[in-house]
Order: C-alpha cells, then sequence, then structure tokens
C-alpha cells in the first residue's frame, strides 16, 4: 500500500509503508524547513535553534516512532518538547503556549491499529498550508537536510502538564456558565476507545462540574476494542451501554481526540453530524460572526447561521482548508461534520475538548428553560437531516479526475461545486464525491430529509461512477 501524503499528514502501515527511513526522511525534511524558515526571517521566535513540541496518542507502535523522531529532530540541531502521550489539540495548543516553531504529533486519527501518521503543525498550531507541504515535499525531492554538528545537537525536555493546561485553558472561556452544567448534575458515559482521550477526557468532564463519569475503554492501552473511528456502524456497543448505565449522555472521541459524537439517553445517536451544528448554533448566541464547513458537512448547519443571520461558508474537505476560509471570513465557530469543532477563541484546530464543553453547556441552558427534557428532545430542535457515507474502491489505475468529469458534466443542470471533488446540491439533498486524503478510496457522502433517502442516494452515485469506470 502506497504511503498517504497530504495536508493531512504522512500516514501508512508500520512496516510496510511507514518505514524508519520515511520516517527519517520527512522528520529531517521538517526541521529543515523549519530552520529555513528562521533564516529566512519569515519567523521570529524564541531561542536560536527551532523548537518543536511531540506528542502521540497511544497506539503500540507511538512510544517508539515517537522516541525516535525526537531523536532526528535533536541530530538535526532542533530543540524538542515531548508531551508523551497527548491528544491532536492539546499538541497544537503547546505549540501555541511554548511559542514554538512547529509541532509534530504521531497518531494516525480513526485509521486501524497497524497505520500511523506524522502530522505536522506550523508556528500557528496549525496543519500545514499546501504551499507549507510543497516545500516540505521539495526538501524531501532534494534530499538536501540540515544536520547539526555533534556539538549542536539540540536537547528534549518532557512535560506532563498540557492537559491540565488545555483544560484550564477551555474552561475559562467567560461564554461557558459551569454553575448550569453543575445544576444539572449530569451522568456521562466516556468512550475514549483506549486512545489519548482516556484520562483528560473523564479529567474534562468532571472539571466541566460532571456529577458522575462512567469510563467505558478509557485504559490508554492503544488495544482498541472495535473499529476506532465514531461513526454510527461502530457505536452499537457504547449506544447500548449509555442507554444499560442511566446515562444522560454518551461521549465517544476518536484515538487523538480531535472528533467528538454524542449518545442520546435511550441509544440513539446525536449524531457526529450534530456535534458542530449544536455547538455552533449555542456559540451564535453568545457571539455574532459568520460559520464554514466542508463540503461533505450536513445542511443544518447553513440552516442554523440563516436563523441566527450569519452567513455560511464551505470549504474543501480538510482542518487546513476550513481553517483558511474561517481566517478569511473572520467565522466564530467552523469544523466538519465527521464531529470535529474549531472555535478561535481556543485555537485554530478540531478539538473534542472544545466541543464536548460547548455541547454540556448548550445542552444545560437549554434544559435551564426545559427542566424535564432529554438529549433526545433537544436534538429534535434543529432541522433534521440525514447523511450516508459510503467508501468505493476502485481500479488504482483508475482516472479519477476523469470519472468525476464525467458526472459533473451529466449534472451541469444542478447546483454544481468542483473545488473538491464534484458536490451536486438538489432542492432537498446533495452527494458529494471524492478522493479521500487519507485512504486509497473514494468518498461519497449524501444528504436527505430521511435516511432511506440518502442511503439511496449514495448508492445511485456509486452505481453510477462504477458505470462510468
Amino acid at each position: 500500500m502506497s504511503l498517504m501524503v497530504s495536508i493531512s499528514g504522512i500516514r501508512g502501515i508500520v512496516g510496510e509503508s511507514l518505514t524508519p527511513i520515511v520516517l527519517t526522511t520527512y522528520t529531517q525534511a521538517f526541521a529543515t524547513w523549519l530552520f529555513e524558515r528562521r533564516s529566512s526571517g519569515e519567523v521570529n521566535l524564541r531561542g536560536n535553534v527551532p523548537t518543536v513540541v511531540i506528542g502521540r496518542d497511544t497506539r503500540p507502535t507511538g512510544k517508539v516512532i515517537l522516541d525516535y523522531v525526537q531523536g532526528v529532530l535533536i541530530q538535526s540541531g532542533c530543540n524538542v518538547i515531548n508531551l508523551g502521550v497527548a491528544t491532536t489539540p492539546t499538541v497544537e495548543v503547546a505549540v501555541i503556549a511554548e511559542q514554538a516553531d512547529g509541532g509534530i504529533i504521531i497518531s494516525a486519527s480513526h485509521n486501524p491499529l497497524e497505520w500511523n501518521a506524522l502530522k505536522l503543525l506550523n508556528n500557528l498550531g496549525e496543519f500545514l498550508t499546501p504551499s507549507q507541504s510543497k516545500a516540505i515535499l521539495a526538501i524531501v525531492e532534494t534530499e538536501e537536510f540540515h544536520s547539526a554538528k555533534w556539538n549542536e545537537f539540540g536537547m528534549a525536555v518532557p512535560r506532563e502538564d498540557y492537559d491540565a493546561f488545555h483544560i484550564k485553558k477551555v474552561l475559562s472561556l467567560p461564554e461557558l456558565d459551569l454553575e448550569k452544567i453543575r445544576q444539572r448534575r449530569y451522568k456521562v458515559l466516556v468512550d475514549a476507545v483506549n486512545g489519548a482521550g482516556s484520562i483528560v477526557i473523564p479529567n474534562l468532564c468532571r472539571a466541566l462540574g460532571v456529577a458522575e463519569v462512567i469510563e467505558i475503554s478509557c485504559k490508554p492501552t492503544g488495544i482498541f476494542p472495535r473499529n476506532p473511528e465514531p461513526i454510527e456502524e461502530n457505536l452499537v456497543e457504547t449506544q447500548g451501554l449509555t442507554a444499560h448505565y442511566g446515562a444522560d449522555i454518551g461521549i465517544v472521541v476518536d484515538p487523538d481526540v480531535d472528533r467528538v459524537c454524542f449518545i442520546c439517553e435511550d441509544g440513539s445517536l446525536f449524531g457526529e453530524e450534530y456535534t458542530l451544528v449544536a455547538c455552533a448554533d449555542f456559540w451564535l448566541t453568545k457571539k455574532r460572526g459568520d460559520v464554514v464547513s466542508n463540503l461533505s458537512s450536513s445542511r443544518a448547519l447553513a440552516d442554523v447561521a440563516q436563523t441566527h443571520g450569519v452567513g455560511y461558508h464551505a470549504a474543501k474537505v480538510g482542518e487546513a482548508n476550513v481553517i483558511e476560509v474561517m481566517k478569511s471570513v473572520n467565522a466564530v465557530i467552523g469544523g466538519e461534520g465527521n464531529g470535529g469543532v474549531i472555535l478561535p477563541d481556543v485555537h485554530y484546530g478540531r478539538d473534542a475538548l472544545v466541543g464536548i464543553a460547548l455541547f454540556l453547556a448548550a445542552f444545560a441552558e437549554w434544559q435551564s428553560q426545559n427542566p424535564t427534557g432529554k438529549l433526545t428532545d433537544f436534538k429534535k430542535t434543529f432541522p433534521p437531516y440525514f447523511i450516508a457515507k459510503h467508501k468505493l474502491k476502485l481500479d488504482p489505475s483508475t482516472n479519477l479526475d476523469e470519472l468525476l468529469a464525467e458526472l459533473a458534466s451529466r449534472y451541469s443542470h444542478e447546483r454544481l461545486t468542483t473545488i473538491d471533488g464534484v458536490k451536486i446540491d438538489f432542492a432537498e439533498s446533495w452527494v458529494h464525491l471524492r478522493k479521500s486524503n487519507t485512504e486509497p478510496i473514494v468518498r461519497i457522502y449524501a444528504e436527505a430529509k430521511t435516511k432511506t433517502d440518502a442511503e439511496s442516494l449514495a448508492k445511485r452515485f456509486a452505481d453510477e461512477l462504477l458505470q462510468c469506470a
């Protein structure tokens, strides 16, 4: 399987496509790029040499790869702040707080256990822009790497306090009414899939004022008890346990904790698509401004924006793309429909800790006016849509760009968006087809007013794509 290189990072199967030489090459290229930015005057940061914050999720290969990457950075002349096990958003927050030159997160997010990845951050604690990624790839091609002399090696410093720092930063948002959350005495079930959120998410819930936290798969072993992606087909057991324990809310995060999905008291899904919708609806009562999501996210966010009298904007799929649009329109909140919430008041990055805090605050505020209402009732206050998400594997030799162009031609009479694959907007539904940034597949997303219609629309276009092939 080929190595997956994108603005989302360098991903591969450990020992197959993600090998020691790959880790060395991309880490050296990143370090070289950091030195070049300093020498060109593009950045003016503390110290005489670049500082890099590193952290990892709990995968069994994580510590070995983290130690390996740290060694390469030190031999390249960089100083390292090592957070150990840390969520992706925690590393992003730490880069900002430390005024570091960049960061590296060792995590393949929701990919299966055998995968791992290098996620690269710039000095803003954000994923690299397309131009920054291209600059690093150019260094990879030339293999002209910066290497430190024996007496110019960097040094590494371990830090274990950034979970608490991150929690404190989220709780310091003045718009959060923590007393309202405490008054509800919530009973919450947390499923961290034995990932990086195993400790920090239960601690966050208690800090927010949750009365009782039931921990499921909250041992940071990195041995995932199920497919770690927090989508419906993988959450049947967690849904049942949420109802079984009589929890008011079920909270599920992915291994690196940049996505969050909520489960209602009866075991039904609130839905990862509605994580951002509910958080944005709450935040827009506190701060007025535009909102942003990607092309594959629910139309419900645009409806909520219209209700609040603010603008809605769509970006290409990918956190860096969403952030770019958010900055261009000065959006007050944004994210992706996979459960990723981005709140500029904390940092520009998908952050499950932020999502959990905003969601609990939103629910508690709604319950202050609806004291007997449950989470299932709260969900009914949002526009009803259903999304179907399919994956389609095609022959590697297939020219997908030509196939998508053929589909666009067939539906040229509809409202088309072609900045990221092809999205076709119909009056009551839409479908989006695009190449995955992280897996060798085609993703097909469809949304409609009923689950049956959404599934039917997704299948219809999967069939059409195969016909074109």
